[in-house]
């Protein structure tokens, strides 16, 4: 079991690499998580080194192929920090992002806390905590050279491979009675490739998935908070980007965003 102090060096090490861009191999073993738990303990010492409340929390590996893109079996909770939400309206800094993807998202904001309970939350009681329902663009990256070998528990650490992310407006569609499962989004890279998805490959359903990282934070004692954003993992496979690139992310009536990545 790790010590506080092995929690804060492991959490210091990627925030480090994270902020100069650089990659590590792995956590060093004496600072490695053995544990989803353990990995979540170091994540949570990111949120500290953060200048603002948190903004609101990513779901990782919602889909078969966002689990086969970071070798994992399940779904992984990580921090938006809102230091790395980006405005649409200016390019992104493209940086040295390794993963090099974007991904069209379903992202709920919360109208009030939901608080740690022993009993799971059901899927209407976390719908009844959310004021509105958004198109989102998250641009994952990781702090480890080989993010498909590192395993659940350090990709845990490493803040469930949270970067960048975009929020669009609130739909003013009546997305309470829409079909999300059913639902079709469309990935586009403008003159390269488009991709079409739908709401069933975020764990089957996105109110699914959020009632999901509902009971995985309740599960650790955090409450998720009013106002706070969830994105509910790509409902697309991820779309491959380099500098320069314009991605579109189209989600009918519920809306649509367009980003673009600074050349260099």
């Amino acid at each position: 079991m790790l010590t506080t102090q092995q929690v804060e060096a492991a959490s210091e090490l990627l925030w480090t690499h994270w902020q100069e861009g650089r990659r590590l191999a792995a956590l060093p073993a004496q600072l490695s998580p053995a544990t989803r738990t353990e990995g979540y303990a170091i994540q949570a010492e990111l949120e500290k080194r953060s200048q603002a409340p948190l903004f609101g929390w990513k779901i990782a590996a919602t889909s078969v192929a966002g689990q086969k893109h970071i070798n994992v079996d399940g779904p992984l909770g990580g921090r938006i920090l809102a230091e790395r939400v980006r405005d649409a309206a200016m390019p992104l800094p493209f940086g040295g992002n390794a993963m090099r993807v974007a991904e069209a998202e379903f992202a709920f904001r919360f109208a009030r806390d939901l608080a740690p309970r022993a009993k799971p939350y059901a899927v209407s009681e976390v719908l009844d905590a959310v004021e509105s329902l958004h198109p989102a663009v998250e641009v994952p990256d990781s702090r480890f050279e080989d993010f498909v070998a590192v395993g659940a528990a350090q990709l845990i650490a490493d803040n469930a491979c949270a970067h960048d992310f975009v929020l669009g407006p609130a739909t003013t569609a009546p997305w309470r009675t829409m079909d999300l499962v059913e639902h079709p989004v469309k990935g586009i890279v403008t003159g390269k490739l488009e991709r079409d998805g739908k709401g069933a490959n975020v764990l089957g359903d996105p109110r699914v998935a959020l009632t999901w990282i509902a009971n995985e934070l309740s599960g650790l004692g955090i409450p998720l908070k009013q106002g706070q954003i969830v994105t509910t993992g790509t409902c697309v496979i991820p779309l491959p980007i380099v500098p320069g690139d314009e991605v579109v992310c189209e989600f009918g009536p519920i809306g649509r965003i367009a980003i673009r990545f600074a050349a260099k």
